[in-house]
């Protein structure tokens, strides 16, 4: 039985933070059901389409059944707050005021039904000067410090290649409702919690604070290596890049013999990791000489067999394509009426202990719009089609 049967999760949210918490919340095993407007969610008019419609849309909103209210509908309003009566958790990602003008809000919305769960998702948080301000991915990378950390001193700020801050606070949100729901287990009332892009990205950052702590200064923007250690970094090779890192004395002891400078590992210059920071350069050039008369192939070979960390740089499609990933089952398929077979990311937790196949949710489809009102009233409500 997948660990969260039973949970009955009311998705008020739309395009990708909101709905890729809940999408792991379904992976788990609960009954996500995806409130709509009459337009149905932003994220079905996004791109890429195939045969009209958004595999965007389709993929992040697997396992899920829709529901179209208007909510401005008393009527609609009503049926909702029944909804809210049956469910376990509420996950919203509106800009804060939004949800009190709506009337959905969470003081409204424990009065219905004080066990309730409630998530609320946004750029800067519920609370604080910023707290209305707009916020898109783009504009939190911007402002939390990651951005500027990112690239090289040479290029510039540069955006982390994916809408990190969504799925970052998606991921924090899908956490605090699981550690609410543990908590309403004991005390037999909900919580509200509430998650902030802004705060998830700044909590990311661990090495540049403690760098920040300890020093007063920022690494700043040092592209693909360690701020504080060597050599950590990708290196050009006959064919591409590697990417080697150590990051201990023992390492760089093996790395040292792997470049045929075993007598290296004991110069004092290069006794500790700050010390191998220091000098930096001459570290760099060892790693360089070494890469660029191999292959890719050949230095992640000659580095696994010496016992240092190596790797070649993958895209997503030959992450995807690797055994590593086929056998931890990253990617799994639900059967879509336009889309056809349809592949998408899965959770990637894993309970080596649980009984197979008890930790994830039956195959999924993805939802039409509006398409599961009758099923869901009758199930949650108990009501019979008319």
């Amino acid at each position: 039985m997948p660990l969260l049967t039973d949970v009955k999760v009311l998705d008020l949210s739309r395009v990708l933070a909101g709905p890729y918490c809940t999408a792991l919340l379904g992976d788990l095993g609960a009954d996500v059901v995806k409130v709509e407007g009459r337009h149905g969610d932003d994220a079905r008019h996004l791109g890429p389409f195939r045969d009209g419609e958004s595999v965007y849309f389709a993929q992040l909103n697997h396992g899920k059944r829709s529901i179209a209210l208007d909510l401005k509908d008393p009527d609609d309003h009503a049926t909702l707050l029944e909804l809210v009566r049956a469910a376990d958790v509420v996950v919203e990602n509106f800009r804060p005021g939004v949800t009190t003008r709506l009337g959905i809000d969470y003081a409204t919305l424990r009065a219905v039904n004080p066990r309730l769960v409630y998530a609320s998702i946004s750029g800067f948080g519920q609370d604080g000067p910023l707290a209305h301000a707009p916020a898109y991915d783009l504009v939190v990378q911007a402002m939390s410090g990651l951005m500027e950390g990112t690239g090289t001193a040479e290029g510039g700020p540069t955006r982390v290649g994916e809408s990190v801050g969504d799925v970052i606070a998606g991921l924090h949100a899908a956490w605090g409702v699981t550690a609410a729901l543990f908590e309403r287990e004991r005390t037999g009332t909900g919580r509200h919690v509430d998650v902030a892009m802004f705060d998830s990205l700044v909590s990311l950052q661990v090495t540049a604070m403690s760098i920040l702590t300890a020093t007063g200064a920022l690494p700043g923007r040092v592209g693909n290596r360690h701020p504080v250690s060597a050599p950590f970094d990708t290196y050009p090779t006959r064919d591409g890049l590697v990417a080697i890192a150590v990051a201990n004395d023992s390492v760089f002891g093996r790395f040292c013999a792997l470049v045929g400078r075993p007598e290296t590992g004991d110069d004092p210059r290069f006794a500790d990791d700050a010390a191998r920071s220091a000098h930096r350069a001459e570290i760099e050039d060892l790693a360089t000489t070494w890469s660029t008369r191999l292959t890719t192939e050949q230095a992640v070979g000659q580095a696994e067999e010496a016992g240092v960390p190596a790797a070649p740089i993958w895209d997503l499609a030959q992450a995807l394509a690797s055994e590593q990933a086929v056998h931890r089952g990253l990617v799994r398929h639900f059967d879509h009426p336009l889309l056809g077979r349809t592949p998408y990311l899965t959770q990637p937790l894993r309970f080596p202990d649980a009984p197979a196949g008890s930790t994830d949710a039956a195959t999924p489809t993805s939802p039409g719009l509006g398409a599961d009102r009758d099923d869901v009233l009758t199930d949650w409500l108990g009501r019979v089609p008319v």
